[in-house]
């Protein structure tokens, strides 16, 4: 991964595949982050189509907590399931090379020729060289995690795809 510095960069984060075992409220990397994003509950049934943007405070799945995130930095992305974020063109382009910071990541399995490319993908946001911002439904709560411990778990272990959002001015029609 690119050495990009970024506004998170002040922290450690262990490089082995180690499961994240510790509770991420006492993750000090965490405290890096605004603080409505460090003790969000993962809860599977609050996803974009189902709760208004940003709404985090009963907790989120892996897109909307991706998403508010990202709103909260001035980006903004449609309430896409993943697959319907892997197809998207107007509100984001397919990155091919490096994620920057604040791109989408779709971790996955791996391909099943019963589902579309992106479907049930896992979300997380690239914050800088091998850091990966994510609800982790693991440990119920958000997790910085690199690569490596994304590749040791079987259901993430393959980055299907980076995602980075078109800058308001040129997205290709408005959003809801």
């Amino acid at each position: 991964m690119p050495d990009t510095p970024d506004a998170l960069s002040p922290r450690t984060h262990p490089t082995d595949d180690s499961p994240a075992t510790t509770d991420a409220r006492d993750d000090p990397s965490l405290s890096v982050l605004p603080a409505r994003f460090r003790d969000v509950p993962y809860v599977y049934a609050r996803h974009p189509q189902a709760v208004a943007p940003g709404n985090l405070a009963a907790g989120a799945n892996c897109q909307l907590y991706a998403y508010a995130f990202l709103a909260h930095h001035g980006l903004r992305v449609p309430p896409l399931h993943s697959s319907d974020l892997w197809a998207d063109d107007t509100a984001t382009v397919r990155v091919v090379g490096e994620p920057e910071p604040l791109d989408l990541l779709l971790f996955d399995a791996g391909p099943r020729p019963d589902r579309d490319p992106g479907y049930a993908a896992h979300i997380g946001v690239h914050l800088g060289p091998d850091r990966v911002l994510h609800l982790c439904q693991e440990i119920g709560r958000p997790a910085i995690w690199s690569y490596a411990q994304f590749a040791a778990r079987p259901r993430y272990a393959r980055l299907f795809g980076i995602k980075r959002c078109r800058p308001r001015t040129e997205q290709k029609q408005p959003l809801p």
